[in-house]
């Protein structure tokens, strides 16, 4: 009997409407194929280093930074796990510091996942910026295979999966 294509997925949560529109997808998926799913988010303190050397942040004002990038993380992170919950899907969450698409690829590789979904590209975003990066980083450099959610139509799609 042959195995499933996936059946562990984890998701890349970045706080951007197109990484939440990529939960919503993930979730819909965790739930029709039975998958398990985690939801990561990546404190970057690699640029908030590359941010302190270059002189554009001074030492309390980088760690004042990375504590309101967690705060962040973990408010994201309760979003996606309640819209998980309204849909009936598990979802384990983590919060890693590093950069984004290394934290990622090792997210996955530690959790044996078959698939990494990503948030597609925003429309305003100038695609040299730190996501469109860590995006193509992962693409190019994870083991496993990568979606890039696209679907237009995933707010309707979750409503009334």
């Amino acid at each position: 009997m042959m195995k499933p294509l996936f059946s562990n997925m984890v998701v890349a949560i970045t706080g951007s409407d197109a990484s939440i529109l990529a939960a919503k997808y993930a979730i819909v998926m965790a739930k029709l194929y039975r998958c398990r799913l985690t939801a990561v988010y990546v404190v970057d303190i690699a640029t908030i280093r590359q941010l302190t050397l270059s002189k554009l942040f001074i030492q309390e004002e980088s760690q004042e930074y990375e504590k309101s990038l967690e705060m962040n993380g973990e408010r994201y992170l309760a979003f996606v796990e309640e819209l998980a919950r309204t849909k009936g899907v598990k979802i384990e969450r983590e919060i890693r510091r590093g950069a984004v698409y290394t934290e990622i690829i090792t997210a996955a590789e530690e959790k044996k996942a078959d698939m990494i979904i990503l948030g597609g590209l925003e429309k305003d975003r100038n695609p040299r910026d730190i996501i469109s990066h860590a995006h193509r980083e992962i693409m190019l450099n994870a083991k496993c295979s990568v979606l890039l959610v696209k679907e237009p139509n995933i707010d309707y799609i979750f409503k009334h999966a």
